[in-house]
């Protein structure tokens, strides 16, 4: 008789003893068979065994005590719950038409597990500093009006994952690093249209309003295009590819409210009180002359 009269195997309790049990269900050819067997073998050993790669490992032996019929098989005797857990999972494992081979087998304790969430929430930390000095260096006030911006909108990410009551993981902790380089690039575009235009030779004032103005509809297609794709891995993925797919959508719709409208607010609360703004700190803003040297503003 072999695994394939055995259609499934699951661990259980003995309804008299209450120890634990495999349960097996046999189809209609190897429960006749079983039955035949159990009938003349009462009172001595049925091994089963499992064979791979040609080599056969007894699974279990135990005494037969009656004929059994019927095609449902209780093997019970000395065995803890983990022990009757596994040995169902390896009588499954056996009716599988190809061998299993583990090529590499290690386990992931809780410890491990929460180790990574904090590695990554470190690299999620650290790389909003270093974009943060970086853009404070390049961009100076502007930098910091951006370095805000995007510390907003890691908070409104988070908050709408709460609100979600979504589950934190690898793949959403790098969706959330992704975020942060998204709504970066949606204020650098802003900080390099508005130096355009004071290139241009227009004020200051002028030249915010213009370039909040003009790069909204780059920043609007950009993160269009790149939410389609996030929205294609949320339907056609499954398992940690939809969870990064969620966390990346959520994190492309707060990068644009905080790069557009957040960074706006900030630079207007700021240089929207004075009347006459002659120059704004946003780093060096070369300017060509008319003899082709270039002369640089702050």
């Amino acid at each position: 008789m072999t695994g394939e009269n055995l259609t499934d195997a699951q661990p259980g309790f003995d309804g008299q003893t209450q120890e634990p049990s495999v349960n097996l269900t046999l189809d209609a050819k190897g429960a006749r068979i079983f039955r035949d067997i159990t009938r003349e073998n009462v009172g001595r050993r049925m091994a089963i065994v499992l064979f791979e790669k040609g080599r056969g490992e007894v699974v279990t032996a135990p005494v037969i005590r009656a004929e059994i019929g019927g095609g449902r098989v209780q093997i019970t005797g000395r065995m803890t719950t983990a022990e009757a857990h596994d040995t169902a999972l390896l009588l499954r494992a056996g009716s599988l038409a190809a061998p299993m081979e583990i090529i590499e087998e290690f386990t992931v304790g809780p410890t491990l597990g929460a180790d990574n969430i904090e590695r990554g929430i470190d690299s999620v930390l650290w790389g909003l500093a270093v974009i943060a000095i970086f853009m404070c260096l390049y961009y100076l006030l502007f930098g910091l009006f951006s370095s805000v911006a995007l510390a907003v909108n890691l908070l409104l990410l988070v908050a709408v994952l709460s609100m979600l009551q979504a589950t934190l993981t690898l793949p959403g902790i790098a969706a959330m690093a992704l975020a942060i380089g998204v709504a970066i690039d949606s204020n650098v575009l802003i900080n390099e249209r508005i130096r355009e235009e004071l290139r241009s030779g227009v004020s200051a004032q002028v030249a915010i309003h213009t370039g909040y103005e003009r790069a909204w509809a780059t920043i609007l297609d950009s993160n269009v295009t790149t939410l389609i794709a996030g929205l294609a891995l949320l339907t056609f993925g499954s398992g940690p590819v939809r969870g990064f797919a969620v966390v990346h959508c959520i994190g492309i719709l707060t990068s644009m409210f905080s790069a557009v409208f957040f960074s706006r607010a900030l630079v207007n609360l700021w240089y929207g009180r004075r009347k006459r703004l002659k120059s704004i700190s946003i780093g060096q803003v070369w300017k060509p002359q008319a003899d082709g040297a270039a002369a640089k503003t702050n």
